[in-house]
């Protein structure tokens, strides 16, 4: 074990702040480490570009960390680990590059012949990854899509629970109310919002998202490749953001702290 390799931070990014669900989880089981989040809020939302967008936009961000001496490297948005994350580990296999994938299997698992609704981005339901994950689920379980590509643009904005933003919310899942057992948070800004969806689908709805399960695999990448920090100490974490305002930045660190 490097010593001076174990103590490099790790890099998490997102199409803007929503991966900060993610990077919640990540410091909640590894409190020692040191992070940096990088939200590209510039070009947010992701989830409406096209695969090519998606994958240059995600490279670059990964080419800079590596140049920040990241140990590893946290995909903190759905729609980029569809579109990108293959691609990035096989142009970069030096580094471990943890994805997201929507929480489809604890939902489906909790109940037989459950009906689930999985919520998140264009791009990540039309994605064959996401295709892939159906596959292995939908003889077990109803599962119906529902994109919800305003809901980032409200998180964006620091908006997770206004009127307006619930206003958004029911309309979108009038169709659902009172029909579904489950509802995967399909991308990583929408756990903010997870009261107000809550509040709407009833508490009979079970909520599920992928940040604890992106936490934990990446904890067991840096076990295996002998990259963990082991010292009691209590880790730093650094906000970075393209739209590099102060007010963006507080939006994170309030975000954080929530």
């Amino acid at each position: 074990m490097d010593l001076q390799t174990v103590k490099r931070p790790i890099g998490v990014f997102d199409s803007g702040v929503g991966g900060i669900s993610v990077l919640k989880e990540a410091v909640k089981l590894l409190p020692n480490e040191d992070f940096i989040f990088f939200g590209d809020s510039k070009n947010a939302p992701y989830g409406v570009k096209s695969v090519e967008q998606v994958y240059q936009l995600s490279k670059k961000i990964v080419t800079d960390f590596i140049a920040q001496d990241a140990k590893a490297i946290v995909i903190a948005c759905n729609t980029a680990t569809s579109a990108a994350a293959k691609r990035l580990r096989s142009e970069h296999p030096e580094i471990p590059i943890i994805g997201l994938e929507p929480a489809l299997k604890p939902a489906v698992l909790a109940k037989e012949n459950s009906h689930v609704l999985v919520m998140a981005t264009p791009l990540t339901l039309k994605e064959q990854k996401f295709a892939d994950l159906m596959k292995r689920f939908e003889s077990q379980a109803k599962i119906s899509k529902l994109p919800a590509p305003d809901l980032v643009e409200y998180v964006e904005k620091g908006e997770v629970a206004s009127p307006k933003l619930k206003k958004y919310l029911r309309s979108i899942l009038a169709p659902y109310i009172g029909q579904i057992d489950s509802l995967v948070l399909g991308c990583t800004h929408f756990p903010f919002a997870a009261p107000a969806i809550a509040e709407i689908v009833g508490p009979e709805v079970t909520l599920y998202d992928g940040g604890e399960g992106a936490a934990r695999e990446l904890r067991h990448l840096l076990v295996k490749n002998q990259l963990r920090r082991t010292d009691k100490r209590q880790g730093k974490v650094t906000f970075k953001n393209s739209i590099n305002t102060e007010a963006e930045l507080n939006l994170c660190r309030t975000l954080f702290s929530v």
